[in-house]
């Protein structure tokens, strides 16, 4: 689900070609310099030179522009929360196992912390942020505040986000099928039942 296919002759950003030989660089960079970044994403801090091998990241994130140098291993979880600030995202197992980072890019969910920041050069991103606003919620914010779709709330950004594109998904009309759909996304409190209700709410008009 990732961008890293050639974007074609209408599309800006970066092939899968160029990406992968900046990693390599950035590999071999990272390694023969004394550079060192002190947080996860590799972020230069105050005072200190760019990188050679740092690229730079145009992202469109909730109808607002973005740019940063960035190194090219950023991932776009990253990118989201270290960058810009929007930590509604969250970092669950950074393996795409748990969907907590789920976003959507060009109206697709994916998983963020699977998905290179430099690969999405001209994408329309959405997060949690960009969804709904305390006293104008989205209908799914508000189903899963009638419904208790939450516990501990770790998830639940992921949740609201899958549940969202799954509105624009084929999906069957029953219980199982919408949870089938949202199998990607892992609740450790168990509130499955409540999720489900939630969706079925919003998809049923009701």
């Amino acid at each position: 689900m990732t961008n890293l296919d050639n974007q074609g002759p209408g599309k800006s950003g970066l092939d899968r070609r160029t990406v992968l030989q900046t990693l390599g660089m950035a590999g071999v960079a990272a390694g023969a310099t004394s550079w060192r970044a002190d947080n996860a994403e590799g972020a230069p801090q105050a005072g200190e030179k760019v990188p050679d091998y740092f690229v730079t990241a145009k992202l469109t994130i909730n109808g607002k522009d973005y740019s940063s140098a960035i190194d090219p291993r950023t991932t776009l979880l990253d990118f989201l929360r270290e960058h810009v600030s929007l930590t509604g995202t969250k970092k669950g197992c950074d393996h795409g196992q748990c969907g907590a980072c789920t976003v959507h890019v060009n109206g697709r969910r994916i998983n963020s912390c699977l998905s290179l920041a430099a690969t999405h050069d001209g994408d329309k991103i959405t997060t949690i942020e960009g969804l709904g606003q305390p006293g104008n919620l989205h209908p799914m914010q508000a189903a899963f505040l009638d419904h208790d779709g939450y516990q501990c709330g770790y998830c639940t950004s992921g949740q609201i986000m899958s549940g969202v594109a799954l509105l624009n998904e084929p999906c069957g009309p029953g219980d199982g099928d919408v949870r089938e759909l949202m199998s990607g996304n892992i609740c450790r409190c168990g509130a499955y039942k409540n999720i489900v209700a939630a969706i079925q709410q919003v998809r049923q008009g009701t």
